[in-house]
């Protein structure tokens, strides 16, 4: 899928350089389209021939949603389910028959109201109700962005909002979040099944967890979403005994297809999926994915770059200038900057970052593809102001940047010892 951005032929723009701003956000600061209009305001003040093109990425947690409207995507406004049951104003991109969808825009840490936490009742309920809606409207294929969750209920709510029945011993509709899946006692995938055919799901997903166990979903991410030790057990627990129900209501509804009645066997069928690489992102939505959705899981930072046409962009480039808040070990894992360096230096196109903060020698840089990172503690070592006033670091940046990377510099050299 590509993005109806062409870029201009050389002779139409003349001598000056051609430069490609492909950040991410800068958490709890900037969004990804401020910090490329920033980095070029810097750029332009040097060399003002150089053409500057911004193209928004994300990894598929926050800043998807945005990143899907700069390729050309319509935003589709909903009203859906917050991770606590308030209703939230949150919406779906949609180009024709594809829609993205950004959990985090909806059952994420942002959504929590006053960031109250609520580790054992959180749920995913709004993300299958985006989904939901976009299948209404026609989507036949959804790209599921499953970052920064606020919720560890393993997907229930997600499928739930899609059709499928969860009842505890009583026959009674199960209760919202991970805690209550120990009392889940019977599944029922018919509705859920039905809503899904013809439905093509892929889900960005950066790690590669578990859905329990010592590295799983309520371990690693539990204390993050507010969890204490005894939470996370319980959480987990639940999570296992989910998993178990999933795996006996598939096994029985391939066997009854299959016309061999439910044996022994059925509750073995998904339980490969139960310790799938990703099935324990985002809470457990990864499993749900995996196991009833039918998905495909895949590298966040590559699916968003295909989304957004990036490398039919790179046509023409000069120099790429990738980024993101923090510069870490994180980085070199599957996050934006990593993914858009090793995208454009596969065509030999060099690249630059801007960063907030930087804690990546030269080496570790190099081996992601980083030729320089520019951070704006370079500039302004108080972190409080980096992150209440960035935008006037970043022109400066952007301003060394063209004095160090783009040739034919317009400034003089006092205005360069000044930058």
């Amino acid at each position: 899928m590509q993005a109806s951005f062409v870029p201009p032929p050389r002779a139409e723009r003349g001598a000056g350089f051609r430069v490609v701003v492909a950040s991410d956000k800068f958490k709890g600061s900037l969004t990804s389209n401020q910090v490329a209009v920033a980095v070029r305001e810097g750029v332009r003040r040097v060399n003002p021939d150089a053409t500057v093109d911004a193209v928004p990425v994300a990894d598929g947690g926050d800043g998807t949603l945005a990143a899907a409207a700069a390729a050309g995507f319509d935003l589709i406004p909903v009203t859906a389910s917050g991770p606590t049951g308030e209703s939230v104003r949150t919406g779906y991109a949609r180009r024709d028959d594809v829609a993205v969808v950004e959990l985090a825009d909806v059952s994420g840490l942002v959504r929590l109201p006053g960031g109250r936490q609520a580790p054992l009742t959180a749920t995913s309920r709004g993300t299958g109700e985006l989904i939901a809606a976009a299948i209404t409207s026609g989507c036949t294929r959804i790209i599921l962005g499953i970052g920064g969750s606020a919720c560890t209920d393993g997907g229930a709510g997600l499928v739930r909002a899609l059709g499928a029945k969860l009842y505890d011993a009583n026959g009674a509709d199960l209760a919202e979040g991970g805690a209550a899946l120990s009392a889940l006692a019977s599944v029922d995938l018919t509705a859920l099944t039905e809503r899904l055919a013809g439905v093509e799901i892929v889900v960005a997903c950066d790690v590669d967890n578990p859905l329990t166990g010592p590295s799983g979903a309520a371990a690693t991410y539990g204390p993050q979403k507010g969890a204490n030790p005894a939470q996370v057990g319980q959480l987990d627990s639940a999570l296992a005994h989910w998993a178990d129900l999933v795996g006996g209501a598939r096994g029985a509804a391939r066997q009854a297809e299959a016309g061999t009645g439910a044996g022994s066997g059925a509750r073995a069928v998904g339980a490969d999926l139960h310790d799938a690489p990703g099935a324990g992102a985002a809470g457990g939505v990864g499993f749900a994915a995996l196991a009833l959705l039918g998905a495909e899981l895949g590298p966040g930072i590559e699916l968003m770059l295909d989304l957004v046409g990036f490398h039919h962009q790179l046509i023409g480039a000069d120099l790429v200038v990738t980024g993101e808040g923090a510069l870490d070990e994180q980085t070199l894992h599957g996050k934006a900057a990593a993914g858009v360096a090793a995208a454009a230096g596969a065509v030999g196109i060099p690249v630059v970052a801007v960063c907030g903060t930087n804690r990546l020698d030269h080496d570790r840089l190099r081996e992601a593809g980083i030729t320089a990172a520019y951070a704006l503690t370079d500039l302004e070592p108080d972190v409080r102001r980096c992150i209440a006033e960035p935008i006037p670091l970043l022109r400066r940046l952007g301003e060394r940047i063209a004095v160090d990377h783009l040739a034919r510099s317009t400034m003089t050299p006092t205005e360069r010892g000044v930058v």
